[in-house]
């Protein structure tokens, strides 16, 4: 087997397939390799149970490697973290070939929301042994890092692993590097209504009706008895558009608390009656984002600078 797969790293990243091409089908030397790695990998993944991850933290990188660096394909792992950078989970979510891997944020952020996840840690292998990262992974990070933005989960750093060590992309670049792009925030100052004087109390209301809701439904303790969803949809544009960060169709249902179709019906009734509107996502044409008409948008900023709930 060593004289096979060279080194030991090797051997440990095989899958039973592999390893049963060589020793037979009914080998138990094979059954034994792969119980063996499970049982590695999980001691090393328990270490990071319960606790705030760093991605600098050596046992976070060590597990990474032992159960990324050898692999024969690229692949790429997602480690989703709550508030705390704690481990939320720790998924598997694309794999490639030998030198490519197609990454589908769409995929990635429908994870995160799901998860309640407020950041994530990405990782990806290269088996030729090189972990100095690419062009294309600088930028497809930098796109991540931009999405992850406008959806309010931070990418807390994209770890490129080897067998021979590893690379961080994030670590030391300047915060510049992953704001919006300028078609993004462009925008008529005397149009528009986040610059009116009201809009930081107006926020602040807003704010405290959203936290006052969470109380109220865990109150009620039952949603078909809690208030009005498209309320609540409203309320949400709100405090994204407030802080300039921009809802996507599907993150805005899923925070709505109904099925995925009642709560497309729900916001297409919005967009019927003019107080919603859907804009196209420049850089991924199969997503929309939910604005606020502007009309709405004022009397919202007039009732919330009035008080809350």
């Amino acid at each position: 087997m060593l004289a096979e797969h060279r080194t030991l790293a090797r051997l440990f990243a095989q899958s039973p397939e592999a390893l049963a091409r060589t020793l037979g089908k009914d080998s138990p030397v094979g059954a034994m390799i792969v119980a063996a790695r499970r049982v590695s990998l999980e001691a090393m993944r328990a270490e990071l149970s319960g606790r705030g991850i760093d991605p600098d933290n050596p046992k976070l990188l060590r597990y990474l490697r032992a159960s990324m660096g050898a692999l024969p394909d690229e692949a790429l792992r997602v480690l989703f973290l709550d508030s705390s950078h704690r481990l939320i989970a720790d998924e598997q979510l694309q794999r490639g070939t030998l030198g490519h891997l197609a990454v589908y944020p769409r995929t990635i952020f429908r994870r995160a929301i799901e998860l309640d996840a407020a950041a994530i840690i990405l990782v990806h292998n290269h088996p030729s042994g090189d972990s100095t990262p690419s062009r294309c992974d600088i930028e497809t990070t930098e796109r991540l890092a931009t999405i992850g933005q406008t959806l309010d989960v931070e990418v807390l750093e994209h770890i490129v692993v080897a067998l021979r060590g590893h690379h961080t992309i994030l670590r030391g670049r300047a915060p510049s590097s992953f704001t919006s792009s300028p078609a993004t925030i462009l925008r008529d100052r005397n149009a528009d209504w986040r610059n009116a004087p009201d809009v930081g109390l107006a926020l602040a209301n807003a704010q405290r009706v959203s936290r006052r809701r969470l109380l109220r439904r865990q109150l009620v303790g039952a949603d078909d008895l809690f208030g009005e969803p498209a309320w609540d949809m409203l309320i949400d544009l709100f405090i994204h558009e407030a802080t300039a960060k921009s809802v996507s169709t599907s993150s805005l249902c899923i925070a709505s608390g109904l099925p995925m179709s009642s709560a497309l019906r729900l916001l297409q009734r919005l967009c019927d009656a003019d107080l919603v509107t859907r804009e196209a996502d420049r850089y991924d044409g199969r997503r929309n984002f939910i604005r606020l008409m502007p009309d709405l948008a004022h009397r919202l900023l007039a009732y919330f600078a009035a008080g809350d709930e």
